[in-house]
């Protein structure tokens, strides 16, 4: 095995249960080689080798095996063009009279030990580490954040490209003790489907701000902004109920704006 920095990405699709429901064992195989084949395309273009299939998640890994000096960017633009493409894929789907699906996409740039790993009778070139574990984790906090992409502050300091980011939270996920700063990327969205983007950052930003000083009618205040001009960001309102019950229920000892994530 061997150590070294790469940039891992994990995603999932959400709205699958009631497909494998609806299509049977066949027409499920035939949904997922059809999507499996729109998102690998998507990762392979920018360089990103396909590690694995997991069920109905994809992990991919960017830097190996062979490493560029822009590996987190890569990661970033295929996953924009990820979303991009589900979504016209959705649209040729409903045309069709079937169920659109959504996903979710974390990001994490690491240390990660690479091999063959398995048993003599198989053995695959994968990754593994405390790495590989963050960018999944990252992939399921989209749920809690009503996000589709989500990377890592490690990420984020390596980028090289101008991305229409916004400083999501400071969170400890389950089996970590230090807290990891979380961005979700915004690129993919149009002004159809997210009016008046970086307003709502900016806003969003002086919210959070207000929030880890623990201000949080100043912060509650800036988060209704956020819905004046979008009112369909669940962000916003995700902190706006999380600032209420904070006032209500002060926290105990120095406030540092630190959420422990209850579940994975």
């Amino acid at each position: 095995g061997v150590s070294t920095e790469a940039t891992i990405m994990f995603t999932d699709i959400r709205g699958f249960t009631p497909i494998t429901e609806e299509y049977g064992p066949q027409g499920t195989v035939s949904f997922l080689n059809e999507y499996f084949s729109l998102m690998v395309e998507c990762i392979t273009r920018e360089g990103g080798m396909l590690d694995k299939f997991i069920g109905d998640a994809i992990m991919a890994c960017f830097g190996l095996p062979v490493a560029h000096d822009d590996d987190p960017d890569r990661a970033v633009r295929a996953a924009i063009a990820m979303i991009g493409e589900l979504w016209r894929w959705n649209e040729q789907r409903r045309q069709g009279g079937l169920r659109s699906v959504d996903m979710g996409i974390g990001i994490h740039t690491d240390a990660i030990v690479s091999g063959n790993i398995g048993s003599p009778k198989r053995m695959d070139y994968t990754v593994i580490g405390d790495g590989v574990n963050l960018a999944s984790r990252l992939e399921a906090a989209c749920k809690t954040y009503s996000a589709r992409i989500l990377i890592s502050e490690s990420t984020v300091d390596q980028l090289r490209g101008t991305y229409k980011l916004r400083d999501v939270d400071l969170v400890v996920v389950k089996g970590k003790s230090r807290p990891v700063r979380v961005f979700e990327v915004l690129d993919y969205h149009g002004t159809d489907t997210f009016p008046h983007l970086m307003d709502v950052v900016n806003y969003f930003e002086e919210g959070i701000s207000h929030y880890r000083q623990a201000k949080w009618p100043l912060a509650v205040e800036r988060f209704e902004r956020c819905l004046d001009l979008n009112p369909n960001d669940a962000l916003s309102s995700l902190y706006i109920e999380r600032c209420q019950f904070l006032s209500a229920n002060p926290p105990a000892g120095n406030w540092n704006g630190v959420w422990i994530m209850g579940h994975k």
